[in-house]
C-alpha cells in the first residue's frame, strides 16, 4: 500500500516542500513516481520518516539523522532504540511512544501501518506550564498565537533554520574558531534574528539575548541542541551570543 505527498504531509504534519527536500538530500525517497510527477510513499518511507521526524524532536541536524539512519537497516531494531530514548522522557512524550509501539506492532504482525497513528502526538504545547508559570499566560498565549499563525511550511521553515544555526555553530567550534570570530558571530547574528522572528518581531534586548544564551548553559532541555557535536557546545553558542550582544545590542 502507498500513500500520496499529500496524505504524507497531512498525516505527519511535515510539508509537502520538506518532503522534497528530503528527497533532494537523498534522506527519504519515494517508493514510486507516477508519470505525472506525483510522488508516493509506501510502508517502509513512513517509517523512515517517522525515525527521521523523532530524532529531529531529539535535535539531530539532518546531516546526523542521515548518517544514523545509513548505519541501522533493521526498521524493528531501529524503533526499539528510538523507544528507548522517548521513555526517557515519559512524561511529556508519552503520546509519541504510544505512536512508535503502534508502528512496531504494525511492522512485527504484517499489519497494515495507518499514519495518522504514526505521527500522532508531535506537537509543540509541552512547555505551556512551565511558560505560563515564568512569564504569565499571556506570554504564552501570544507564542503559541505567532506559533500556529505561522501555518505547516512556516513552522517547518522556523525549526529548520534552527538547526541550521546550531550546525553552524558547531562547524564554527569543529574548525577550532572562538566565539568571538567571524564564523560563530555570524551564527549568532541568525540566532538574534531568529529569536527576534520567534518574539513576534520584537528584538531582544542586549540583556535578553545574552541571558538566552545562558539559559543554555543552565539548562540542558535546551542545551542539549548544541551540544550534539561537542561537549561544550552550549558554553560555546553562550559566549557567542554575549559577545554579540556586547558588540551590537549594548
Amino acid at each position: 500500500m502507498e500513500w500520496s505527498i499529500g496524505e504524507v504531509a497531512k498525516q505527519s504534519g511535515v510539508t509537502s516542500r520538506t518532503l522534497r527536500h528530503y528527497e533532494s538530500i537523498g534522506l527519504l525517497l519515494p517508493s514510486s513516481t507516477r508519470a505525472n510527477g506525483y510522488r508516493y510513499y509506501d510502508e517502509a518511507a513512513l517509517v523512515r520518516l517517522q525515525r527521521i521526524l523523532l530524532l529531529r524532536e531529539l535535535g539531530v541536524g539532518l546531516s546526523a539523522i542521515a548518517d544514523a539512519l545509513a548505519g541501522r537497516s533493521d526498521d524493528v531494531a531501529a524503533l526499539e532504540t528510538h523507544l528507548g530514548w522517548l521513555n526517557d522522557e515519559r512524561s511529556r512524550l508519552t503520546t509519541q511512544i504510544g505512536s512508535v509501539r503502534a508502528t512496531l506492532a504494525a511492522l512485527r504482525g504484517k499489519e497494515t501501518l495507518m499514519p495518522e497513528q504514526m505521527f500522532d502526538g508531535f506537537d509543540h504545547t509541552q512547555y505551556k506550564d512551565e511558560v505560563e508559570e515564568r512569564w504569565g499566560a499571556k506570554a504564552y498565549a501570544d507564542g503559541d498565537t505567532w506559533w500556529r499563525g505561522l501555518g505547516e511550511e512556516g513552522r517547518q521553515g522556523f525549526l529548520e533554520e534552527q538547526t541550521r544555526i546550531q550546525d553552524a555553530f558547531s562547524a564554527a567550534q569543529t574548525a577550532g574558531h572562538g566565539p568571538d570570530g567571524d564564523e560563530a558571530q555570524a551564527a549568532a547574528a541568525r540566532q538574534f534574528d531568529w529569536v527576534k522572528a520567534g518574539w513576534n518581531g520584537e528584538a531582544p534586548s542586549a540583556e535578553a539575548f545574552a541571558g538566552l544564551g545562558e539559559m543554555y548553559v543552565a539548562d540542558e532541555r535546551f542545551g542539549k541542541n548544541y551540544t550534539r557535536v561537542h561537549a561544550t557546545g552550549a558554553e560555546f553558542v553562550r559566549d557567542a551570543m554575549r559577545v554579540y550582544a556586547e558588540r551590537n545590542l549594548a
